[in-house]
C-alpha cells in the first residue's frame, strides 16, 4: 500500500518507516521541518516537506502522492516533559485543526483510509481533552480507526529510563501493533501492553 504518513518524524513515526517499508509498504513522510527531509529518507521513506496548517499545500502534497492510507501520528509536543502544559492548546490545534485538514486532504485524493494517533487514557476537562474527542469522532465519522495509544515508554519517548502508570505501551511494540492495524476495520483500537 502507499501510507502518507503525517508526523513521520515525532517519535512513532521513526519507529513506523522502517516497519512500514520492511512489510511492503511505500511511504510518505510528510515533516513540517525541512531539516528532517533527510533523516525521513535514510529511514525509508519519500520525504514530503508540508505544513499541515497549510490546507491547499497539504490537499496537493497528499493528492500528489495518492494514499492508499493517511496515517496520523500528528503532535505537537515539547522535547521536555517538564513543559507539556505549555503546549496543550498547540497539540490541541493540530488534533482538530490539523486533523480536518488532513481528512479533507484525503477526501480530495479519492478517500483513503485514515488511521490517527488518540490516547487510552482521559484527559483533564479543557481543550486538550475537546480535542481528543473531537479528532476521535471526525475520524470515525469517515470509517477510520483510532489508534488508542498507552502512553510511550523506550528509546526516544519521555519515559526512555522509568517504565509510566498503566495505560502504557513500549514505543517498538507501539510501532508494531500499528503497522499490523492497517486492515482494521472502522473503530477505536486500544494499544497497551
Amino acid at each position: 500500500m502507499r501510507v502518507f504518513l503525517a508526523g513521520a518524524s515525532g517519535v512513532i513515526g521513526q519507529k513506523l518507516i522502517p516497519r512500514l517499508v520492511e512489510a511492503g509498504h511505500v511511504v510518505g513522510g510528510m515533516t513540517r521541518s525541512p531539516a528532517k527531509a533527510d533523516l525521513l529518507s535514510r529511514l525509508g521513506a519519500e520525504p514530503i516537506v508540508c505544513d499541515v496548517f497549510d490546507r491547499d499545500a497539504l490537499i496537493k502534497a497528499v493528492g500528489d502522492f495518492t494514499p492508499d492510507v493517511v496515517l496520523n501520528e500528528l503532535t505537537d509536543l515539547p522535547d521536555d516533559v517538564e513543559k507539556i502544559g505549555e503546549y496543550t492548546d498547540l497539540n490541541a490545534r493540530i488534533r482538530t485543526e490539523g486533523n480536518h485538514n488532513l481528512i479533507e486532504a484525503a477526501r480530495r485524493s479519492g478517500s483513503p483510509k485514515i488511521l490517527a494517533q488518540s490516547v487510552a487514557w482521559q484527559l483533564p476537562d479543557g481543550p486538550g481533552a475537546e480535542a481528543v474527542v473531537e479528532l476521535e469522532r471526525s475520524v470515525l465519522a469517515e470509517g477510520g480507526v483510532v489508534l488508542s495509544y498507552g502512553q510511550f515508554y523506550g528509546p526516544g519517548t519521555y519515559h526512555e529510563e522509568r517504565i509510566p502508570a498503566e495505560p502504557r505501551i513500549q514505543i517498538d511494540r507501539a510501532a508494531d501493533r500499528t503497522v499490523e492495524l492497517l486492515d482494521a476495520p472502522s473503530g477505536v483500537v486500544v494499544i497497551v501492553d
